[in-house]
Protein backbone atom coordinates (compact mmCIF):
# COMPACT_ATOMS: atom_id res chain seq x y z
CA UNK A 1 0.00 0.00 0.00
CA UNK A 2 1.25 3.53 -0.80
CA UNK A 3 1.52 6.08 1.98
CA UNK A 4 -1.08 8.92 2.09
CA UNK A 5 -0.28 12.29 0.45
CA UNK A 6 0.56 15.34 2.63
CA UNK A 7 -0.33 17.98 0.06
CA UNK A 8 -1.93 18.24 -3.28
CA UNK A 9 1.47 18.09 -4.89
CA UNK A 10 2.72 15.24 -2.78
CA UNK A 11 1.58 12.15 -4.62
CA UNK A 12 3.28 9.73 -2.26
CA UNK A 13 5.06 6.55 -3.45
CA UNK A 14 3.51 5.48 -6.69
CA UNK A 15 5.20 2.01 -6.60
CA UNK A 16 6.11 -0.17 -3.68
CA UNK A 17 9.82 -1.04 -3.15
CA UNK A 18 9.04 -4.61 -4.22
CA UNK A 19 7.93 -3.33 -7.62
CA UNK A 20 11.09 -1.21 -8.27
CA UNK A 21 13.58 -3.03 -10.78
CA UNK A 22 17.41 -2.82 -10.89
CA UNK A 23 18.44 -2.88 -14.58
CA UNK A 24 22.10 -3.72 -15.45
CA UNK A 25 23.88 -3.22 -18.75
CA UNK A 26 25.57 -6.18 -20.39
CA UNK A 27 28.98 -4.78 -19.43
CA UNK A 28 27.93 -4.35 -15.82
CA UNK A 29 26.60 -7.87 -15.61
CA UNK A 30 29.67 -9.33 -17.29
CA UNK A 31 31.92 -7.36 -14.92
CA UNK A 32 30.04 -8.72 -11.91
CA UNK A 33 30.37 -12.28 -13.24
CA UNK A 34 34.12 -11.78 -13.80
CA UNK A 35 34.65 -10.45 -10.29
CA UNK A 36 32.57 -13.30 -8.87
CA UNK A 37 34.55 -15.96 -10.74
CA UNK A 38 37.92 -14.49 -9.93
CA UNK A 39 37.08 -14.18 -6.22
CA UNK A 40 35.31 -17.48 -5.75
CA UNK A 41 37.53 -19.71 -7.95
CA UNK A 42 40.74 -17.80 -8.66
CA UNK A 43 43.85 -19.89 -9.39
CA UNK A 44 43.13 -23.57 -10.02
CA UNK A 45 44.48 -26.75 -11.64
CA UNK A 46 42.33 -28.41 -14.33
CA UNK A 47 42.87 -31.48 -16.54
CA UNK A 48 41.58 -32.30 -19.98
CA UNK A 49 42.41 -32.78 -23.66
CA UNK A 50 43.57 -29.95 -25.92
CA UNK A 51 41.47 -29.18 -28.99
CA UNK A 52 41.24 -26.38 -31.57
CA UNK A 53 44.75 -25.15 -30.80
CA UNK A 54 45.55 -21.90 -32.60
CA UNK A 55 48.91 -20.11 -32.38
CA UNK A 56 48.90 -16.46 -33.37
CA UNK A 57 51.80 -14.58 -34.93
CA UNK A 58 51.95 -12.56 -31.69
CA UNK A 59 53.01 -15.72 -29.84
CA UNK A 60 49.75 -16.09 -27.94
CA UNK A 61 48.13 -19.54 -28.03
CA UNK A 62 44.36 -20.09 -27.91
CA UNK A 63 42.75 -23.50 -27.42
CA UNK A 64 39.99 -25.37 -25.67
CA UNK A 65 40.33 -27.94 -22.91
CA UNK A 66 37.67 -30.62 -23.07
CA UNK A 67 36.52 -33.80 -21.43
CA UNK A 68 33.57 -36.07 -22.10
CA UNK A 69 30.99 -33.54 -20.84
CA UNK A 70 32.23 -29.98 -21.34
CA UNK A 71 34.95 -27.71 -22.65
CA UNK A 72 36.82 -24.66 -21.37
CA UNK A 73 38.37 -21.83 -23.40
CA UNK A 74 42.04 -21.25 -22.57
CA UNK A 75 44.67 -18.66 -23.48
CA UNK A 76 48.45 -18.87 -23.01
CA UNK A 77 50.07 -15.48 -23.50
CA UNK A 78 53.51 -15.23 -25.04
CA UNK A 79 54.90 -13.46 -21.96
CA UNK A 80 54.28 -16.54 -19.79
CA UNK A 81 57.47 -18.58 -19.31
CA UNK A 82 55.93 -22.03 -19.66
CA UNK A 83 58.54 -24.76 -20.20
CA UNK A 84 56.23 -27.25 -21.92
CA UNK A 85 54.77 -24.78 -24.40
CA UNK A 86 56.33 -26.56 -27.40
CA UNK A 87 54.58 -29.84 -26.51
CA UNK A 88 51.07 -28.41 -26.72
CA UNK A 89 49.09 -29.94 -29.59
CA UNK A 90 45.58 -31.11 -30.39
CA UNK A 91 44.82 -34.37 -28.65
CA UNK A 92 47.39 -33.89 -25.87
CA UNK A 93 46.11 -34.59 -22.35
CA UNK A 94 47.46 -31.97 -19.99
CA UNK A 95 47.26 -30.47 -16.50
CA UNK A 96 46.87 -26.69 -16.63
CA UNK A 97 47.28 -24.20 -13.82
CA UNK A 98 45.82 -20.71 -14.15
CA UNK A 99 43.19 -18.18 -13.18
CA UNK A 100 39.54 -18.38 -14.20
CA UNK A 101 38.25 -15.09 -15.58
CA UNK A 102 35.81 -13.66 -18.11
CA UNK A 103 36.76 -12.25 -21.50
CA UNK A 104 34.23 -9.46 -21.37
CA UNK A 105 34.30 -8.60 -25.10
CA UNK A 106 32.73 -11.99 -25.85
CA UNK A 107 31.11 -12.66 -22.53
CA UNK A 108 32.83 -16.03 -22.19
CA UNK A 109 34.71 -17.37 -19.24
CA UNK A 110 38.23 -18.69 -19.83
CA UNK A 111 41.37 -19.94 -18.14
CA UNK A 112 44.52 -17.82 -18.33
CA UNK A 113 47.23 -20.51 -18.34
CA UNK A 114 50.28 -20.08 -16.07
CA UNK A 115 51.74 -23.61 -16.06
CA UNK A 116 51.50 -26.78 -18.16
CA UNK A 117 52.19 -30.41 -17.30
CA UNK A 118 51.76 -33.27 -19.74
CA UNK A 119 49.29 -35.59 -18.10
CA UNK A 120 50.35 -39.23 -17.74
CA UNK A 121 53.86 -38.61 -19.15
CA UNK A 122 55.67 -37.23 -16.17
CA UNK A 123 58.93 -35.43 -15.66
CA UNK A 124 61.08 -38.16 -17.25
CA UNK A 125 59.19 -38.05 -20.53
CA UNK A 126 59.39 -34.27 -20.60
CA UNK A 127 63.12 -34.44 -19.97
CA UNK A 128 63.43 -37.08 -22.71
CA UNK A 129 61.65 -34.87 -25.26
CA UNK A 130 63.70 -31.82 -24.32
CA UNK A 131 67.03 -33.62 -24.62
CA UNK A 132 65.95 -35.28 -27.86
CA UNK A 133 65.05 -31.96 -29.45
CA UNK A 134 68.26 -30.30 -28.29
CA UNK A 135 70.54 -33.09 -29.51
CA UNK A 136 68.66 -33.29 -32.81
CA UNK A 137 69.21 -29.56 -33.30
CA UNK A 138 72.95 -30.12 -32.72
CA UNK A 139 73.03 -32.79 -35.45
CA UNK A 140 73.69 -35.86 -33.29
CA UNK A 141 70.88 -37.77 -35.06
CA UNK A 142 71.78 -36.67 -38.60
CA UNK A 143 71.44 -39.58 -41.09
CA UNK A 144 74.51 -38.48 -43.06
CA UNK A 145 76.81 -39.17 -40.09
CA UNK A 146 75.61 -42.77 -39.71
CA UNK A 147 78.39 -45.25 -40.52
CA UNK A 148 77.77 -48.64 -42.18
CA UNK A 149 78.43 -51.78 -40.19
CA UNK A 150 81.23 -54.10 -41.38
CA UNK A 151 79.82 -57.12 -43.17
CA UNK A 152 82.27 -59.63 -41.65
CA UNK A 153 83.25 -58.38 -38.17
CA UNK A 154 85.90 -60.46 -36.46
CA UNK A 155 86.02 -58.68 -33.12
CA UNK A 156 83.46 -56.52 -31.31
CA UNK A 157 83.28 -54.54 -28.09
CA UNK A 158 80.30 -55.25 -25.81
CA UNK A 159 78.97 -52.73 -23.26
CA UNK A 160 76.42 -54.27 -20.87
CA UNK A 161 75.94 -55.75 -17.47
CA UNK A 162 77.89 -59.04 -17.10
CA UNK A 163 75.01 -60.49 -15.04
CA UNK A 164 72.02 -59.38 -17.10
CA UNK A 165 69.83 -61.35 -19.49
CA UNK A 166 71.00 -59.32 -22.48
CA UNK A 167 74.55 -60.71 -22.45
CA UNK A 168 73.21 -64.27 -22.33
CA UNK A 169 70.98 -63.63 -25.34
CA UNK A 170 73.82 -62.04 -27.32
CA UNK A 171 76.30 -64.84 -26.54
CA UNK A 172 73.74 -67.52 -27.39
CA UNK A 173 73.02 -66.06 -30.85
CA UNK A 174 76.70 -65.46 -31.62
CA UNK A 175 77.64 -68.99 -30.54
CA UNK A 176 74.96 -70.41 -32.84
CA UNK A 177 75.64 -68.22 -35.87
CA UNK A 178 79.33 -67.26 -35.71
CA UNK A 179 81.25 -68.90 -32.87
CA UNK A 180 84.55 -67.50 -34.22
CA UNK A 181 83.53 -63.91 -33.41
CA UNK A 182 85.67 -62.49 -30.58
CA UNK A 183 84.03 -60.33 -27.92
CA UNK A 184 85.76 -57.74 -25.70
CA UNK A 185 83.48 -57.03 -22.74
CA UNK A 186 83.47 -53.60 -21.11
CA UNK A 187 81.18 -54.20 -18.10
CA UNK A 188 78.92 -51.43 -16.88
CA UNK A 189 75.80 -51.02 -14.82
CA UNK A 190 72.78 -50.45 -17.04
CA UNK A 191 70.35 -49.19 -14.39
CA UNK A 192 70.36 -46.88 -11.40
CA UNK A 193 72.37 -43.89 -10.26
CA UNK A 194 75.73 -43.58 -11.98
CA UNK A 195 74.86 -46.11 -14.70
CA UNK A 196 74.98 -43.49 -17.47
CA UNK A 197 78.51 -42.45 -16.50
CA UNK A 198 79.68 -46.10 -16.43
CA UNK A 199 78.18 -46.76 -19.89
CA UNK A 200 79.85 -43.64 -21.32
CA UNK A 201 83.17 -44.59 -19.72
CA UNK A 202 82.94 -48.15 -21.13
CA UNK A 203 82.42 -46.76 -24.66
CA UNK A 204 85.42 -44.46 -24.26
CA UNK A 205 87.55 -47.34 -22.88
CA UNK A 206 86.80 -49.52 -25.91
CA UNK A 207 87.73 -46.68 -28.27
CA UNK A 208 91.01 -46.12 -26.40
CA UNK A 209 91.68 -49.85 -26.43
CA UNK A 210 91.16 -49.91 -30.19
CA UNK A 211 93.44 -46.95 -30.93
CA UNK A 212 96.18 -47.54 -28.36
CA UNK A 213 99.64 -47.66 -30.05
CA UNK A 214 101.30 -49.29 -27.02
CA UNK A 215 99.60 -52.64 -26.74
CA UNK A 216 99.62 -54.99 -29.69
CA UNK A 217 96.11 -56.32 -29.95
CA UNK A 218 93.66 -56.97 -32.79
CA UNK A 219 91.46 -54.01 -33.63
CA UNK A 220 87.73 -53.84 -32.94
CA UNK A 221 85.15 -53.65 -35.76
CA UNK A 222 82.22 -52.16 -33.81
CA UNK A 223 80.70 -51.61 -30.36
CA UNK A 224 77.41 -53.09 -29.16
CA UNK A 225 75.66 -51.46 -26.17
CA UNK A 226 72.69 -53.40 -24.90
CA UNK A 227 70.35 -54.34 -22.05
CA UNK A 228 67.01 -56.07 -21.69
CA UNK A 229 63.57 -54.52 -21.45
CA UNK A 230 62.14 -52.49 -18.61
CA UNK A 231 60.20 -49.40 -17.68
CA UNK A 232 61.13 -45.88 -18.68
CA UNK A 233 62.88 -45.48 -15.32
CA UNK A 234 64.81 -48.75 -15.83
CA UNK A 235 66.07 -47.64 -19.25
CA UNK A 236 66.76 -44.06 -18.24
CA UNK A 237 70.55 -44.41 -18.19
CA UNK A 238 70.47 -44.71 -22.00
CA UNK A 239 68.49 -41.45 -22.20
CA UNK A 240 71.14 -39.33 -20.49
CA UNK A 241 73.43 -36.90 -22.26
CA UNK A 242 76.81 -38.46 -21.29
CA UNK A 243 75.85 -41.69 -23.08
CA UNK A 244 74.65 -39.79 -26.16
CA UNK A 245 77.90 -37.78 -26.30
CA UNK A 246 80.06 -40.89 -25.88
CA UNK A 247 78.27 -42.67 -28.75
CA UNK A 248 78.53 -39.57 -30.96
CA UNK A 249 82.28 -39.22 -30.30
CA UNK A 250 83.04 -42.92 -30.81
CA UNK A 251 85.44 -43.65 -33.68
CA UNK A 252 83.94 -47.13 -33.98
CA UNK A 253 80.44 -47.79 -35.35
CA UNK A 254 77.94 -48.28 -32.52
CA UNK A 255 74.93 -50.60 -32.43
CA UNK A 256 72.27 -49.81 -29.82
CA UNK A 257 69.97 -52.61 -28.64
CA UNK A 258 68.18 -51.38 -25.55
CA UNK A 259 64.92 -52.83 -24.28
CA UNK A 260 62.22 -54.35 -26.41
CA UNK A 261 61.01 -53.48 -29.92
CA UNK A 262 58.62 -50.80 -28.64
CA UNK A 263 61.30 -49.06 -26.54
CA UNK A 264 63.23 -46.12 -27.98
CA UNK A 265 66.06 -44.33 -26.19
CA UNK A 266 68.32 -41.39 -26.95
CA UNK A 267 71.10 -43.93 -27.49
CA UNK A 268 69.06 -45.49 -30.31
CA UNK A 269 68.81 -42.14 -32.12
CA UNK A 270 72.54 -41.35 -31.83
CA UNK A 271 73.86 -44.84 -32.65
CA UNK A 272 74.84 -45.83 -36.18
CA UNK A 273 72.34 -48.70 -36.08
CA UNK A 274 69.40 -49.51 -33.81
CA UNK A 275 68.32 -53.10 -33.15
CA UNK A 276 64.96 -53.97 -31.64
CA UNK A 277 66.35 -56.43 -29.06
CA UNK A 278 69.75 -57.80 -27.93
CA UNK A 279 69.13 -61.02 -29.89
CA UNK A 280 68.23 -59.03 -33.02
CA UNK A 281 71.47 -57.05 -32.63
CA UNK A 282 73.52 -60.26 -32.48
CA UNK A 283 71.77 -61.58 -35.59
CA UNK A 284 72.46 -58.34 -37.49
CA UNK A 285 76.16 -58.36 -36.51
CA UNK A 286 76.59 -62.01 -37.59
CA UNK A 287 74.40 -61.80 -40.70
CA UNK A 288 77.31 -61.56 -43.15
CA UNK A 289 79.13 -64.62 -41.85
CA UNK A 290 75.90 -66.59 -41.38
CA UNK A 291 74.78 -65.85 -44.92
CA UNK A 292 78.25 -66.75 -46.18
CA UNK A 293 78.03 -70.12 -44.44
CA UNK A 294 74.87 -70.87 -46.34
CA UNK A 295 76.57 -69.68 -49.50
CA UNK A 296 79.58 -71.93 -48.90
CA UNK A 297 77.28 -74.88 -48.19
CA UNK A 298 75.54 -74.29 -51.48
CA UNK A 299 78.79 -73.55 -53.35
CA UNK A 300 79.28 -77.02 -54.97
CA UNK A 301 75.83 -76.98 -56.50
CA UNK A 302 76.32 -73.35 -57.51
CA UNK A 303 79.68 -74.20 -59.09
CA UNK A 304 78.16 -77.12 -60.99
CA UNK A 305 75.36 -74.93 -62.30
CA UNK A 306 77.83 -72.20 -63.17
CA UNK A 307 80.11 -74.69 -64.95
CA UNK A 308 77.15 -76.14 -66.83
CA UNK A 309 76.01 -72.69 -67.87
CA UNK A 310 79.58 -71.81 -68.86
CA UNK A 311 79.91 -74.97 -70.98
CA UNK A 312 76.55 -74.34 -72.63
CA UNK A 313 77.54 -70.77 -73.31
CA UNK A 314 80.91 -71.85 -74.74
CA UNK A 315 79.17 -74.43 -76.96
CA UNK A 316 76.76 -71.81 -78.22
CA UNK A 317 79.63 -69.43 -78.88
CA UNK A 318 81.56 -72.14 -80.75
CA UNK A 319 78.52 -72.94 -82.88
CA UNK A 320 77.98 -69.27 -83.63
CA UNK A 321 81.68 -68.84 -84.51
CA UNK A 322 81.49 -71.84 -86.86
CA UNK A 323 78.46 -70.38 -88.57
CA UNK A 324 80.19 -67.01 -88.87
CA UNK A 325 83.34 -68.67 -90.28
CA UNK A 326 81.22 -70.54 -92.80
CA UNK A 327 79.55 -67.30 -93.84
CA UNK A 328 82.90 -65.49 -94.10
CA UNK A 329 84.80 -68.27 -96.01
CA UNK A 330 86.22 -67.04 -99.43
CA UNK A 331 84.53 -69.92 -101.29
CA UNK A 332 81.18 -68.76 -99.81
CA UNK A 333 81.86 -65.24 -100.99
CA UNK A 334 82.91 -66.51 -104.46
CA UNK A 335 79.77 -68.63 -104.76
CA UNK A 336 77.64 -65.67 -103.78
CA UNK A 337 79.44 -63.49 -106.35
CA UNK A 338 78.90 -66.08 -109.11
CA UNK A 339 75.27 -66.38 -108.17
CA UNK A 340 74.92 -62.62 -108.30
CA UNK A 341 76.62 -62.65 -111.74
CA UNK A 342 74.12 -65.24 -112.98
CA UNK A 343 71.27 -63.14 -111.64
CA UNK A 344 72.65 -60.09 -113.41
CA UNK A 345 73.09 -61.99 -116.69
CA UNK A 346 69.57 -63.36 -116.52
CA UNK A 347 68.24 -59.92 -115.78
CA UNK A 348 70.21 -58.46 -118.72
CA UNK A 349 68.85 -61.08 -121.12
CA UNK A 350 65.32 -60.47 -119.89
CA UNK A 351 65.87 -56.78 -120.42
CA UNK A 352 67.20 -57.27 -123.96
CA UNK A 353 64.34 -59.55 -124.93
CA UNK A 354 61.84 -57.13 -123.54
CA UNK A 355 63.49 -54.29 -125.41
CA UNK A 356 63.53 -56.27 -128.70
CA UNK A 357 59.85 -57.13 -128.34
CA UNK A 358 59.00 -53.56 -127.61
CA UNK A 359 61.00 -52.29 -130.59
CA UNK A 360 59.48 -54.91 -132.93
CA UNK A 361 55.98 -53.92 -131.91
CA UNK A 362 56.81 -50.28 -132.53
CA UNK A 363 58.19 -51.14 -136.04
CA UNK A 364 55.08 -53.15 -136.88
CA UNK A 365 52.88 -50.26 -135.86
CA UNK A 366 54.95 -47.85 -137.93
CA UNK A 367 54.90 -50.18 -140.95
CA UNK A 368 51.13 -50.48 -140.76
CA UNK A 369 50.77 -46.76 -140.52
CA UNK A 370 53.20 -46.30 -143.44
CA UNK A 371 51.44 -48.86 -145.61
CA UNK A 372 48.14 -47.18 -144.92
CA UNK A 373 49.66 -43.86 -145.91
CA UNK A 374 51.10 -45.04 -149.45
CA UNK A 375 49.60 -43.12 -152.60
CA UNK A 376 48.99 -46.29 -154.64
CA UNK A 377 47.04 -47.85 -151.89
CA UNK A 378 45.06 -44.66 -151.43
CA UNK A 379 44.39 -44.45 -155.15
CA UNK A 380 43.27 -48.06 -155.17
CA UNK A 381 40.89 -47.37 -152.33
CA UNK A 382 39.49 -44.31 -154.07
CA UNK A 383 38.96 -46.29 -157.29
CA UNK A 384 37.18 -49.01 -155.48
CA UNK A 385 34.93 -46.43 -153.86
CA UNK A 386 34.27 -44.84 -157.26
CA UNK A 387 33.32 -48.21 -158.73
CA UNK A 388 30.90 -48.81 -155.91
CA UNK A 389 29.32 -45.40 -156.49
CA UNK A 390 29.16 -46.11 -160.24
CA UNK A 391 27.42 -49.42 -159.61
CA UNK A 392 24.91 -47.70 -157.37
CA UNK A 393 24.39 -44.96 -159.95
CA UNK A 394 23.87 -47.48 -162.74
CA UNK A 395 21.29 -49.28 -160.62
CA UNK A 396 19.36 -46.05 -160.25
CA UNK A 397 20.01 -44.68 -163.81
CA UNK A 398 17.29 -44.27 -166.54
CA UNK A 399 18.79 -47.00 -168.72
CA UNK A 400 18.05 -49.57 -166.05
CA UNK A 401 14.48 -48.20 -165.74
CA UNK A 402 13.99 -48.40 -169.52
CA UNK A 403 15.38 -51.92 -169.53
CA UNK A 404 12.60 -52.95 -167.19
CA UNK A 405 9.94 -51.87 -169.84
CA UNK A 406 9.41 -48.26 -168.96
CA UNK A 407 9.74 -45.34 -171.40
CA UNK A 408 10.50 -41.63 -171.12
CA UNK A 409 8.45 -39.06 -173.13
CA UNK A 410 9.82 -35.62 -173.72
CA UNK A 411 8.84 -32.54 -175.73
CA UNK A 412 10.50 -33.13 -179.08
CA UNK A 413 11.38 -29.46 -179.43
CA UNK A 414 12.58 -28.63 -175.88
CA UNK A 415 13.51 -32.09 -174.65
CA UNK A 416 11.59 -31.48 -171.42
CA UNK A 417 10.33 -34.63 -169.78
CA UNK A 418 6.58 -34.83 -169.71
CA UNK A 419 5.09 -36.01 -166.45
CA UNK A 420 1.47 -34.74 -166.58
CA UNK A 421 -0.78 -35.60 -169.60
CA UNK A 422 -2.98 -32.59 -168.87
CA UNK A 423 -0.12 -30.36 -169.78
CA UNK A 424 0.31 -31.87 -173.27
CA UNK A 425 -1.21 -29.80 -176.05
CA UNK A 426 -2.90 -31.28 -179.08
CA UNK A 427 -0.52 -31.42 -182.05
CA UNK A 428 2.52 -31.09 -179.79
CA UNK A 429 5.48 -33.07 -181.11
CA UNK A 430 6.65 -35.78 -178.75
CA UNK A 431 9.71 -38.00 -178.49
CA UNK A 432 9.50 -41.27 -176.58
CA UNK A 433 12.70 -43.03 -175.56
CA UNK A 434 12.62 -46.79 -175.20
CA UNK A 435 15.17 -49.28 -173.99
CA UNK A 436 16.24 -49.54 -177.60
CA UNK A 437 15.67 -46.59 -179.85
CA UNK A 438 13.23 -43.64 -179.90
CA UNK A 439 9.67 -43.08 -181.24
CA UNK A 440 8.47 -39.67 -182.46
CA UNK A 441 4.79 -38.85 -182.38
CA UNK A 442 2.27 -35.98 -182.29
CA UNK A 443 -0.30 -35.56 -179.57
CA UNK A 444 -3.93 -35.53 -180.58
CA UNK A 445 -5.85 -34.78 -177.41
CA UNK A 446 -5.47 -35.51 -173.69
CA UNK A 447 -7.95 -37.91 -172.04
Amino acid sequence: MSKPAKSQWDFGELFSPEETRKVLTVSELTGKVRVLLEKSIGSIWVSGEITNLRAQSSGHMYFSLKDAGAQLSCVLFSREKVSQREFLADGKKVLLQGEVTVYEARGQYQLIVRAVELQGVGALQIAFEKLKQRLAAEGLFAPERKRPLPRFPQRIGLVTSPTGAAIRDVLHVIQRRNPALEIILAPARVQGDGAAEEIAEAIQTLNEFNSSPVTHHPSLDLILITRGGGSLEDLWAFNEEPVARAIFESTLPVVSAVGHEIDFTIADFVADFRAATPSAAAEIITEGVFASREFVAEAPALLQRAARRGLESATDNFTQLGARLSRLHPRRRLDESLQQLDDLQSGLLRGLKSTVRSRSLILENLAGRFSRAKPSQALKSRREALRQLERRLNVLGPEQVLARGYSITTDATTGKVLRDAAKVKPGQKLKTRLAKGEVRSRAEAAD
